[in-house]
């Protein structure tokens, strides 16, 4: 299955999300008149993916904080040159939707996840995009990165020209890797487990080479809970402590673990490109730094 989402890039102006059929073809808005001395550029993004899928094979899938992180990427593209020229890196990219909402304006992404059928898959999608997008294929890299072993990963020392070996990692990539000044990840958070790897990972990665930002996304997902007798919001709570929050002032005034700060981003200043969700109060997008000399107050 595909999930098709179409907007016009204005040069000089702004950007509007539009509406695909399920062919994929563009619906016009024909009582719509457009500037005829604004540039626009029409951009289709085409994601091959899952409609369900087991927990061992959610990267299959797109999520709701996938469109919304990639919502993001589009608006500061679209409103700034924040994200141009970048080396980035997306964590647990699954469809690799971020990644390649990025690869318009970035110099380099690597979209990195673990399992040959959702590396197959992310793949497909950056060649299916490639050409729409107008970016070059050979600017994304996709990569396997299991959190179980860390980073650095494991150094390819054979054929790269092997299949079964084409998404290990040369030792100029894990260089260059490092010197990523973006990380993205989203809907990561869901096991108390893989969030301890995860933010174990995204430390050693962000103690690397480059100072480092992490834009995560995430949807808070209820259960009850017979601990708490309560609905709870699973594994939220735990991703909170790894990281002190900022106010207003970037004062940092709650957390247990000192080394990552967060702060929350609005999504009201977001506007929705991708109309193929529905937002709620369950989203959320944090901006999140690693100082090792960060302390409480």
């Amino acid at each position: 299955m595909c999930l098709c989402v179409g907007w016009w890039f204005r040069r000089g102006g702004s950007s509007d999300a539009v509406a695909v059929d399920e062919d994929g073809d563009l619906v016009l808005d024909r009582r719509r008149r457009r500037n005829k001395h604004v540039r626009s550029d029409y951009h289709l993004l085409t994601i091959q993916h899952g409609v369900t899928s087991s927990l061992k094979s959610v990267g299959l899938q797109v999520w709701k904080a996938a469109l919304l992180l990639a919502d993001f990427v589009l608006h500061k593209s679209f409103t700034s040159s924040y994200f141009d020229g970048v080396t980035a890196i997306e964590v647990g990219a699954g469809t690799g939707l971020v990644g390649l909402a990025l690869a318009r304006v970035a110099r380099r992404i690597f979209v990195t996840d673990r399992g040959a059928d959702i590396l197959d898959n992310c793949l497909a999608n950056v060649r299916i995009n490639s050409g729409t997008l107008k970016f070059d294929e050979a600017k994304v890299c996709v990569r396997e990165l299991d959190w179980k072993l860390s980073w650095p990963p494991p150094v390819s020392t054979c054929d790269p020209s092997d299949p079964s070996l084409r998404y290990l990692w040369s030792a100029h990539e894990i260089d260059e890797a490092e010197k990523a000044t973006v990380l993205f990840a989203a809907d990561v958070i869901y096991s108390d487990d893989l969030t301890d790897l995860f933010f174990d990972t995204v430390k050693k990665l962000m103690s690397s080479g480059a100072k480092k930002v992490l834009y995560l996304a995430l949807e808070k997902r209820y259960n009850f809970s017979l601990d708490e007798l309560d609905v709870v919001a699973n594994g939220y709570a735990h991703f909170r402590g790894f990281f002190v929050t900022q106010d207003e002032h970037g004062d940092a005034i709650h957390g247990d673990k000192p080394g990552f700060v967060g702060k929350q981003i609005g999504l009201a200043e977001i506007p929705q490109y991708i109309r193929e969700y529905e937002r709620g109060n369950d989203l959320e997008i944090w901006e999140i730094m690693y100082s090792p000399e960060q302390k409480l107050r």
